[in-house]
C-alpha cells in the first residue's frame, strides 16, 4: 500500500482518541465480527474471505509518521495503534512495520495507546517498557472468550486466550499499564463470560477493563 499519509484523524465524540494509524489493510485473524471487513469493499475485494487472505502492508509507514510529527503546527495527543486492523497480526513477524512506527514515537517521546488481540505485542516489549517509564504508552489486550471453541469458531487465527493472558501479565510484570477489552460481548454465546474473563485479567495484573457489545 503506496499510502501518502498514515494518520487518521476523528472528531467523534463516541471514539477516545482524535488520531490514528493502521500499519496495514485486511487481517489475518479473520474474526467473523470484525466491524473493519467492509473497507475492504474500497479495493473491489470482498469484506469476507479477501479481508483475511489479501493484505495490503503500508511500508513507508514509519518514514510517513516521522514527517508528520515534523510539521510545524503538530499537537501531540495519544496516538492509537490496533483500532482498524490488528497491528500485531502474523504478517507483522515480517514486516515489523509496528515496531518501526513504535521506535519513532519512543524516540520523539509521544505518547501511543495499543489495542490488539495478539501476545506478538512482547516482541516489542522492551520499547514498550522504556516509553512507560515517561507514563507515554498504555496497551489493551482484547479477551472475547475463555472458551478456546468459541475463541476459534469466532477468532480462527487469533492467539488462544490463555496466550493473551499470558500477555498481560507479561507486560504487567514488565511495568507497562494494561488493561483487558472483553470484546465483543455477544449475546448468549459469550455474555456470561464477563465476571470470569474480568477475573482472569485482574489476576494477570489487568489494571481495567472496557467492553465492547
Amino acid at each position: 500500500d503506496a499510502t501518502r499519509t498514515i494518520l487518521s484523524r476523528n472528531d467523534s465524540p463516541d471514539v477516545g482518541f482524535s488520531c490514528g494509524l493502521n500499519p496495514y489493510r485486511g487481517c489475518e485473524h479473520g474474526c467473523i465480527y470484525c466491524f473493519a471487513r467492509p473497507s475492504h469493499a474500497w479495493h473491489d475485494l470482498s469484506p469476507g474471505l479477501d479481508f483475511e487472505t489479501k493484505l495490503f502492508a503500508k511500508p513507508d509507514a514509519a518514514a510517513l509518521l516521522r514527517a508528520e510529527l515534523g510539521k510545524p503546527g503538530y499537537r501531540p495527543a495519544p496516538l492509537a495503534m490496533g483500532t482498524n486492523t490488528d497491528p500485531y497480526q502474523p504478517i507483522e513477524k515480517d514486516w515489523r512495520i509496528t515496531r518501526q512506527c513504535i521506535e519513532v514515537l519512543a524516540e520523539c517521546r509521544h505518547p501511543l495507546v495499543l489495542t490488539t488481540k495478539s501476545d506478538r505485542v512482547l516482541r516489542d516489549i522492551d520499547l514498550l517498557r522504556v516509553m512507560a517509564r515517561d507514563s507515554l504508552v498504555a496497551v489493551t489486550i482484547s479477551v472475547t472468550s475463555l472458551d478456546a471453541h468459541v475463541a476459534r469458531t469466532l477468532e480462527p487465527r487469533a492467539p488462544h486466550p490463555e496466550k493473551r493472558l499470558a500477555a498481560v501479565r507479561a507486560l504487567s510484570e514488565a511495568g507497562i499499564p494494561v488493561h483487558v477489552n472483553v470484546a465483543p460481548i455477544i449475546p448468549a454465546i459469550t455474555d456470561h463470560e464477563i465476571d470470569a474473563i474480568i477475573e482472569q485479567a485482574a489476576r494477570a495484573g489487568a489494571l481495567g477493563a472496557n467492553f465492547i457489545p
